[in-house]
């Protein structure tokens, strides 16, 4: 269900959560069979709001959220990149890197749910004429579905944009639909080019964002879980970093970096008027993350412990171990004394009973993994101290044990019980967008439009901009003042690390056409009986077709006009 605020509650207004109910995203999608038509029988739809023009929209917003971020999917990327490995052989996730990803093994998700959105989308936009409420004009909750109905369409256009994104980072050039289909229109479609696309975001966001409040605090209903002005201009601005990015920029034309400069700017300069702020790291995840005021689009999820028990360490009770953070990512932390990275200052084999090679490391760190002698989780019930070295008890030889000696505390919320007996749930929110990202975006795209993290062309400099993340009191880490070749290798280590296990890594290295780089191996630590730290190296299959997805085979299959993916 779309969330009511309390009036009593201090809210913050500017944020996104998606918590529409499950039942009613199946009621109300339409049933596509991987084709862009629609299929919603419309006599009925357009004549009830709630069951059926609301019903409609929320299906819309429910593909947001849909097998997004599950505990043991191939949409939760960490285990995909540099930043863990997923414990189990059995996650989806590890299909990416085991040589397992096919145009007819594609995670074709994000392909089916964006087509599902944009057909559903495109027929409530263009079949919007036809509604006709005026058998309940003498209902109590008319006049309030009046108001509501005058947001729709631009939050729904909205929705399209945002699938469109999805679909252009996904998969590159991809049909581009604004009207209803028959199947046969559907499946002779060609794919546009990726300007095309982005044209289509960019303006679609600068058309609505006018019409879209700031906030719904003073909307009828009060409600929060939809579209709003900070959204629209995020997703420009996101969606123009990547296009400036070499992927899909292999010309390097500046105005791109420039635009995409302008539009991150854009949200800075607004940041204060729209209620957002950054707040301390660890309250961005948690029960209560959906009054952070950071956030600016986020997946709400009701109360559960799913994701703790696909995450906890074994030897927890009912604990996965689940996507378990690298020495490939630790080793990026840097210490808050110089600034030198752990990988820097510990190159070879650490000897932990001599020496704690976390102290003084960015508190980033411990906000995000779970090391050997940490007290994990925080609940009373299930706190241990953390035995990650082998034959310990949550270390190998134990089935399904993390494989790097580290676990994940990031999104995980350790206040969950998971017993048998005596459980406890939480809710979790997960992160679209939030106003640090921004300050990131800002800061590639102004070193990429000057050529330098020192230029104030724009009003703040790159560095400037880092470092206002850097300065914050829960952070405080050495500033950044690099320039040039040095400056990118630590811009990108900067956005590892504050970006961690939100979806991002995987994404990026795509678009800076890095895998080779990055993806190719990883680090994960060993420590011994006698607590002697080693590294190695675990190969896995990279080839730069991967920067983008597959179109599914099924797709092609139907639609002799779409071309595959190169490579693939």
């Amino acid at each position: 269900m779309i969330m009511k605020i309390n009036k009593s509650t201090k809210w913050v207004m500017s944020v996104v959560l998606l918590t529409i109910n499950f039942s009613l995203f199946i009621s109300s999608c339409a049933d596509l069979s991987y084709t862009e038509e629609s299929t919603r029988d419309e006599e009925w739809t357009f004549n009830y709001f709630n069951e059926g023009i609301k019903g409609l929209v929320s299906g819309v917003y429910a593909q947001v959220y849909n097998n997004e971020f599950e505990s043991n999917s191939a949409y939760f990327l960490a285990g995909a990149t540099d930043e863990a490995q997923y414990a189990l052989e059995t996650g989806d996730v590890n299909s990416y890197v085991n040589g397992g990803w096919s145009p007819a093994n594609p995670f074709s998700n994000t392909w089916t749910k964006s087509y599902t959105a944009i057909a559903d989308a495109n027929m409530f936009l263009e079949k919007l004429d036809q509604t006709d409420l005026s058998d309940w004009k003498y209902n109590s909750e008319y006049n309030n579905w009046m108001a509501q109905l005058e947001l729709f369409p631009y939050e729904v256009r909205f929705l399209r944009a945002y699938f469109y994104f999805e679909l252009f980072k996904t998969y590159g050039n991809v049909p581009l639909v604004t009207t209803t289909l028959t199947n046969a229109q559907a499946n002779s479609l060609k794919r546009d080019s990726s300007d095309v696309i982005v044209k289509f975001i960019v303006d679609e966001c600068d058309a609505i964002a006018p019409y879209l409040p700031v906030s719904y605090g003073t909307e009828v209903g009060s409600e929060v879980g939809r579209a709003t002005r900070v959204a629209a201009a995020a997703l420009k601005a996101r969606t123009l970093l990547y296009d400036a990015s070499p992927l899909h920029n292999p010309n390097n034309d500046k105005s791109k970096w420039v635009k995409a400069a302008e539009a991150c700017k854009y949200i800075l300069d607004n940041a204060a008027a729209w209620g957002l702020k950054l707040s301390a790291y660890g309250s961005l995840w948690g029960h209560d993350a959906f009054f952070n005021p950071e956030l600016i689009f986020g997946i709400g999820r009701g109360e559960s412990n799913s994701f703790e028990m696909a995450n906890y360490p074994v030897g927890v009770e009912n604990g996965s171990s689940g996507n378990c953070p690298t020495q490939s990512l630790v080793d990026q932390y840097e210490y808050q004394d110089n600034g030198q990275t752990f990988a820097e200052r510990h190159p070879g084999s650490i000897d932990l009973t001599a020496e704690d090679p976390y102290e003084g490391l960015d508190p980033r760190f411990a906000l995000t993994v779970v090391k050997n002698g940490d007290e994990w989780p925080s609940n009373g019930a299930q706190k241990k101290i953390m035995e990650t070295f082998n034959g310990g008890f949550n270390a190998a030889p134990k089935y399904g044990a993390t494989p790097t000696s580290y676990y994940l505390r990031k999104f995980v919320d350790g206040s969950c019980v998971t017993t048998a007996d005596n459980q406890t749930t939480r809710r979790h929110t997960w992160i679209v967008f939030r106003l640090a990202e921004f300050y990131l975006n800002y800061a590639e795209a102004v070193f990429n439009a000057t050529g330098s993290a020192n230029d104030a062309t724009y009003g703040m400099t790159a560095n400037e901009a880092i470092n206002v993340l850097r300065n914050r009191a829960d952070i405080q880490m050495p500033e950044f003042t690099e320039d040039g070749a040095d400056w990118v290798k630590r811009y990108e280590r900067e956005r590892l690390v504050e970006l961690a296990f939100e979806n991002h890594r995987f994404w990026d290295v795509r678009r800076w056409m890095k895998g080779d780089q990055y993806f190719k191996t990883i680090q994960v630590a060993n420590i011994s009986s006698n607590l002697q730290l080693t590294r190695s190296t675990v190969s896995r299959t990279w080839d730069k077709k991967m920067n983008l997805y597959p179109i599914p085979q099924t797709e092609l299959q139907r639609n002799p006009n779409l071309t595959q993916n190169p490579g693939w």
